[in-house]
């Protein structure tokens, strides 16, 4: 469960330093933010952690990163449904990295033997 809220913690701080600060407006964002779910799998005890884990991640850093980015004149209360769904794409992101971390750790561990 720990592993979960700090999984959240980090997806929420790479989507705010994605949208304000590092590499704003640029491809190059997407280069941390795999790198976080890879880790984020491989650091998750088991598969299904790992799942859940990079979901949580994926969701929050899509769903912070165009919360925080958000500057249109429509208030972000009428488009927090549009990035609910967005950050679902992101979730499904999240989701796979977390796996491919997870086996990156535990598959590669398990050939060695």
């Amino acid at each position: 469960m720990i592993k979960t809220v700090i999984s959240i913690v980090v997806g929420a701080g790479l989507g705010i330093i994605g949208s304000q600060y590092l590499f704003v407006g640029s491809a190059l964002s997407l280069i941390p933010w795999g790198i976080g779910g890879l880790v984020i799998g491989a650091w998750s005890d088991n598969r299904r952690a790992s799942i859940l884990n990079g979901f949580c991640y994926g969701f929050i850093l899509a769903f912070v990163f165009m919360v925080a980015g958000y500057t249109g004149t429509a208030s972000l209360l009428s488009r927090l449904p549009f990035f609910a769904l967005l950050g679902l794409f992101g979730a499904v992101c999240g989701l796979i990295l977390g796996i491919l971390g997870h086996f990156f750790r535990f598959g590669i561990q398990a050939m060695r033997k």
